[in-house]
C-alpha cells in the first residue's frame, strides 16, 4: 500500500492466492502472487497456458475474488468490495479487450462503441463526439457504418479497443488481444495500446505473443500459478 501522502499505485496486489477443489487435493491457479503496477504502465504478464495469466486478471479486474491476499485499485481494497461496487468499478474505470473481440454482430462499429457510452449514461451530443474521436484514434471513420461481419479481424480488434477506451477508464485489461490476429495486425493493436498508455491509462495484459517485447513497459512471467520473473521496467517509466 502506498504511504500517505504519496501517489498509490494503479494496481497493487499483494500475497493473492486462487485455488480450486481438484478431487480431493487443492489447485492453485495463482499461488502467492504480489505485484505492482504504476499508473500509465504497460505491464504484460507471459507465461503457457494454465500458468494463471487469466485468473490473476480476473481478480485485479473483480471479476473474482482471491482466497488469500488482498488487490489495490488506486489505493482502494476492492477484496472485499460489494458486488455492486464492483460491478461499477467495471462499468465506470475499467475497460477489457479479449482475444475473441466480442463485438454485438447486429450492430455497426459506431453502434458498438456508442454503446458503452449510452450505458454509462453520456449525453447522446457526447455520445457521438467521443464516437467520432475513437473511430479515428483507431483508423476507423471510414468504416464506422459496417457491421463485425464486414471488418476484418483486425478492424473488429481495432473497434474493440475503441469501446474499452470509450468511458476513459484508468486501467485497461487485455487478455490475449492478439490471438487470432496476423503479425502485422497484432503489431497495430500493440501500437493502440501503447498509444493508450502514454495517454495515462494503466494497461494489465496477458499474452503468448512475442511482439510485445517491444510495445511493453515491463514482462512479466508466470508458471504454475506463481510470479517467477518480475520483469525490468524500460522506457519513460524508468525515470519515475
Amino acid at each position: 500500500m502506498a504511504v500517505r501522502g504519496e501517489e498509490p499505485p494503479a494496481v497493487e496486489v499483494c500475497g493473492v492466492s486462487r485455488h480450486f477443489d481438484g478431487g480431493g487435493h487443492t489447485v492453485y491457479a495463482v499461488r502467492d502472487v504480489s505485484l505492482t503496477v504504476l499508473s500509465g504502465e504497460l505491464l504484460a504478464i507471459v507465461g503457457r497456458s494454465g500458468s494463471g495469466k487469466t485468473t490473476l486478471l480476473n481478480l485485479i479486474a473483480g471479476l473474482d475474488r482471491p482466497d488469500e491476499g488482498s488487490v489495490y485499485l488506486d489505493g482502494r481494497d476492492i477484496t472485499s468490495a460489494s458486488e455492486a461496487e464492483l460491478t461499477a468499478l467495471r462499468r465506470n474505470h475499467i475497460g477489457f479487450v479479449f482475444q475473441s473481440f466480442g463485438l454485438l454482430p447486429l450492430l455497426s462499429a459506431a453502434e458498438n462503441i456508442a454503446l458503452a457510452l449510452r450505458i454509462a449514461g453520456v449525453s447522446a451530443h457526447d455520445e457521438a463526439q467521443r464516437t467520432r474521436e475513437l473511430l479515428e484514434m483507431v483508423g476507423l471513420s471510414a468504416r464506422a457504418g459496417h457491421r463485425p461481419y464486414e471488418l476484418s479481424g483486425g478492424e473488429q480488434q481495432r473497434v474493440a479497443v475503441a469501446r474499452a477506451l470509450a468511458n476513459h477508464p484508468r486501467l485497461l485489461i487485455a487478455d490475449e488481444p492478439t490471438g487470432e490476429l496476423d503479425t502485422v495486425t497484432g503489431a497495430q493493436i500493440f501500437g493502440l495500446l501503447q498509444q493508450a498508455a502514454t495517454e495515462g491509462v494503466t494497461i494489465v495484459m496477458a499474452t503468448h505473443d512475442p511482439l510485445i517485447v517491444d510495445y511493453a513497459h515491463r514482462v512479466v512471467e508466470m508458471a504454475d500459478g506463481r510470479l517467477v520473473d518480475s520483469g525490468e521496467v524500460k522506457g519513460a517509466l524508468d525515470q519515475r
